[in-house]
């Protein structure tokens, strides 16, 4: 739901505000693309807000897809449907619950909308899973002249749409393959660090598995998912102690905020107070979990063999910034997507967050600096301060994308300054 106080819009996290000139609702595809025609400058889709770079922003036009929603087609057998960009991944899911499917992957927050998410290269985690822009088969855009384009897969340009931050046109629906639906039991521990980096490819044997580094602490709280026929699901009393944790994190982060020397005693024993969790239920109420304390995050892809001494780099660059929020970490398959930042190897996802009250300038600039020791491509919904010189670097295709996009969108339409450093440089 976008929101707008005194005619100003914010993202999630408080660090990218617009005040657009014009806001749009449209309910039709015809409706979107009278407002791309018509549209004065620079045009951007608002999304869920969760990009924490200014992906968005636009203080001209913006366009809002919320009443743009749903399944527009479900084919069970193949396993094959098609939504409109504008649905939000949790009514996704829980659209695809009445036909017995389920995506195969998704990461732990589901307030993002479809086409937010596969623009941004949003990823889960697991070594057999890629992107989810990789469970796209096919999408359809308006581009800047007001058409639409019709791209599945197979076409030379369709994987120039599956990433793309919203620079080719405005995504119409997608159409995803999607699996038959599935249950999850999930188990949380806590672990030495140092033993979990030790054995990285046997915790990788799991179906999905992440871990949280805890910064002035050699503690990592361990996450392992793996599909289950068992019975249950996530109750009230789970609800309820998510929503304890949330207040209880928030209070801890507002006391290390106001002392900073008091951040590694207060992580400590937030480590302390971990114990191991196992729940079971449907895939759709497993991944997601409520974010409700705001952060900043850089996060950044490195080749999966590089991995553990990332890990080791960043213990030592992050706890002099007296940091709370932990370190977190996530595996992602190769995938063939032009600028996905798993374009052609295995990765390892490495994120680094910072309470949002704080200044993280200094500890992104320090982080930034160990990821780039490892040729790492930093995910486009997070903050980093790379352009399009860094890119062309980084990615084998940069310049084919390039021209595919200036092919497109030949005026810059939908360009904010962000996205002209990033493209244009």
């Amino acid at each position: 739901m976008l929101h707008l106080t005194e005619g100003t819009w914010e993202n999630w996290s408080g660090s990218v505000r617009a005040r657009p000139r014009s806001v749009h609702y449209p309910e039709t595809e015809a409706e979107l693309r009278t407002v791309v025609e018509r549209a004065d400058g620079t045009l951007r889709v608002a999304g869920a807000g969760h990009s924490f770079p200014p992906v968005a922003k636009s203080d001209e036009t913006f366009v809002s897809l919320e009443r743009y929603t749903g399944l527009v087609d479900v084919d069970r057998e193949a396993r094959r449907v098609t939504v409109r960009a504008g649905t939000p991944l949790s009514a996704l899911t829980a659209a695809l619950a009445d036909h017995g499917l389920m995506l195969e992957n998704m990461g732990d927050i589901d307030d993002q909308s479809v086409a937010g998410a596969l623009s941004t290269g949003t990823h889960g985690t697991g070594t057999d899973f890629g992107v989810m822009s990789t469970q796209a088969a096919g999408m359809r855009l308006v581009t800047a002249d007001g058409e639409t384009l019709e791209l599945e897969a197979g076409d030379d340009r369709f994987p120039f749409a599956q990433v793309s931050l919203g620079s080719l046109g405005v995504v119409s629906t997608v159409t995803l393959d999607v699996a038959a639906d599935y249950r999850l039991r999930e188990r949380k521990f806590p672990a030495p660090v140092d033993d979990v980096l030790a054995n990285l490819e046997s915790y990788r044997d799991h179906r999905n598995f992440e871990f949280w580094w805890f910064p002035h602490t050699d503690t990592a709280l361990v996450k392992i998912l793996e599909e289950t026929d068992a019975p249950g699901r996530p109750g009230r009393r789970d609800a309820v102690e998510e929503r304890l944790e949330n207040l209880a994190w928030e209070g801890l982060c507002r006391a290390g905020y106001r002392v900073r020397s008091a951040a590694p005693l207060l992580n400590r024993f937030t480590a302390a107070t971990f114990s191991e969790s196992e729940r079971v239920g449907p895939a759709r109420e497993i991944y997601p979990t409520t974010r409700a304390v705001r952060f900043n995050e850089t996060e950044y892809g490195v080749p999966r063999s590089d991995a553990a001494a990332v890990l080791e780099d960043l213990r030592g660059v992050v706890e002099p910034h007296d940091v709370m929020f932990p370190v977190e970490f996530r595996d992602v398959a190769a995938d063939s997507i032009p600028i996905s930042p798993a374009y052609g190897r295995d990765s390892a996802f490495v994120a680094v967050h910072a309470y949002h009250r704080r200044d993280q300038e200094g500890l992104l600039r320090d982080a930034e600096a160990v990821f780039d020791r490892h040729d790492g491509r930093p995910h486009w919904g997070k903050h980093h301060t790379k352009t399009a010189s860094d890119f062309e670097a980084l990615y084998p295709r940069w310049g084919e994308f390039c021209e595919v996009r200036e092919e497109l969108d030949p005026e810059g339409l939908f360009l904010n300054d962000h996205l002209r450093d990033v493209f244009e440089g």
